[in-house]
């Protein structure tokens, strides 16, 4: 089982979006996410609610979380997504960032946009990884 723990800095958008397409799209039996930031927010962005809502996907009302060395021990992959300096290094775990934009008080339209380019990026993971959950 392979764990992939997508890393940004208030953990209240695009790392929550990354895992959620991830674990939808998955095979559970090979792979699962987890996400975590930095400096965790104290709730997730209203706008990326919204649009995961829109496709069908919402998300759990569950506060961000805070990226722990616990934590950190779980991922066999680390994805960063826009912390920069703050990113975290796991030892042993690939590493690999995306560099995808901030959705925080972003337009609705935006934020879709993001959603889909997010989608993408997960689904070309699991196909490169095998990862991929198999059609019903």
């Amino acid at each position: 089982m392979e764990t992939v723990l997508f890393a940004c800095v208030h953990n209240a958008g695009r790392s929550q979006l990354a895992a959620a397409w991830f674990n939808r799209l998955a095979d559970p039996a090979k792979a699962r996410a987890i996400s975590a930031g930095t400096q965790p927010a104290a709730a997730l962005h209203p706008e990326v609610l919204e649009v995961m809502r829109e496709a069908g996907l919402p998300l759990p009302a569950s506060a961000p979380q805070r990226l722990t060395p616990e934590l950190a021990a779980q991922a066999t992959r680390l994805i960063t997504m826009g912390c920069g300096e703050a990113c975290p290094v796991v030892p042993g775990a690939r590493r690999d960032d995306w560099p995808l934009p901030d959705p925080k008080g972003q337009s609705l339209e935006r934020v879709r946009a993001l959603r889909e380019a997010v989608r993408e990026r997960v689904e070309s993971l699991l196909a490169r990884e095998g990862w991929a959950a198999q059609p019903r």
